[in-house]
């Protein structure tokens, strides 16, 4: 599998193809504008994301969406309590000729080699497979037996999960949760979004006619352009300010990591792409931090090793309050 060639992109050009990325994702999902904005933002900045909520409020349907909206390979993992790294990233096997071994070993890919992949119910797998998306997450390639092998670009995971106190449910490692650019909850949808749903049942009928509306090569592309999207240093003082509160707060153990403050800058600059600018404010850094950073957060050892996404979310809202925001 090749990996695409981006090619040079002007920046309104690019909010045009974003809002088309959007508008064909929302036919699928219906009232939640701002969970596909970020959902379009996270695959724009080039990071992963993380759905979780309870099942049945559309986690699969947005990811397919994303997915079937990008004109590129898609794979679908479903993951199980018996499902094992190999299954995932493939492995090498003795090569035959004329049904017997030649002493060889040819690599034999596995799902993971896509430029969609949809990790489904990703908290339903053990730790050990979890932990077999690390390396291609944040490096993109995998190595089996001593050997590298790059994964297509662009490459875009999202994982879907169930609160962890589901039953079946291993909560993911700390490593593994960083590597998720953003983690989003999509919510119960409004009374008339929901009797909108039952007429028209978008999941069923909308979802499959749904047509690739970026091509790999225009979204790295887009991706360039929202890296070159203005970010001053007044903006960069802010931005740490607030990680170096997550890590101060008395509640939290373990705060934000410079991973995560370059996924927040990187995150900014693409919600002003998608918001049809050239340069990020401090609204674009406060509006996406809960989003980038609260599953990023350990609480204090006396408490639960993990804070959940409400209170995540409450320290960091706490934390925006207590952080000046640049004039």
């Amino acid at each position: 599998m090749e990996n695409a060639r981006p090619h040079q992109m002007e920046a309104p050009a690019a909010a045009q193809l974003a809002a088309a990325l959007r508008e064909n994702c929302e036919r699928a999902l219906c009232g939640k504008p701002q969970v596909v904005a970020r959902a379009v933002e996270t695959l724009i900045a080039g990071g992963h994301l993380l759905l979780e909520d309870v099942p049945g409020v559309g986690k699969t349907t947005l990811a397919a969406a994303l997915a079937r909206s990008v004109a590129g390979c898609f794979r679908r993992i479903q993951f199980t309590s018996d499902l094992l790294p190999s299954d995932v990233i493939g492995a090498a096997l003795p090569e035959l000729s004329e049904g017997r071994p030649t002493g060889s070993l040819i690599f034999h890919p596995g799902p993971l080699f896509a430029n969609v992949v949809l990790a489904d119910e990703i908290n339903r797998a053990s730790p050990k497979t979890q932990s077999a998306l690390l390396e291609a997450m944040a490096e993109g390639h995998v190595t089996v037996d001593g050997e590298l092998h790059p994964l297509p670009q662009p490459f875009f995971v999202v994982a879907t999960q169930n609160p962890a106190e589901h039953a079946g449910t291993h909560a993911l490692p700390e490593s593994q949760l960083d590597r998720f650019h953003a983690r989003i909850s999509i919510g119960y949808p409004s009374p008339e979004d929901e009797a909108a749903v039952l007429r028209n049942d978008p999941g069923a009928t909308a979802l499959p006619r749904l047509e690739a509306v970026v091509t790999p090569a225009q979204l790295l592309a887009l991706r360039a352009c929202a890296g070159r999207v203005k970010f001053d240093d007044a903006l960069i003082a802010y931005l740490l300010a607030i990680v170096a509160e997550t890590r101060e707060h008395e509640a939290v153990r373990i705060g934000a990591s410079t991973r995560a403050a370059l996924a927040l800058r990187h995150a900014a600059q693409a919600h002003a792409l998608v918001d049809g600018r050239d340069f990020v404010i401090p609204e674009d850094v406060k509006d996406l931090a809960s989003d980038v950073l609260a599953h990023r957060l350990v609480f204090d050892a006396h408490a639960h090793s993990r804070a959940s996404s409400e209170e995540a979310r409450w320290i960091l809202q706490e934390i925006l309050e207590r952080v000046p925001v640049p004039l």
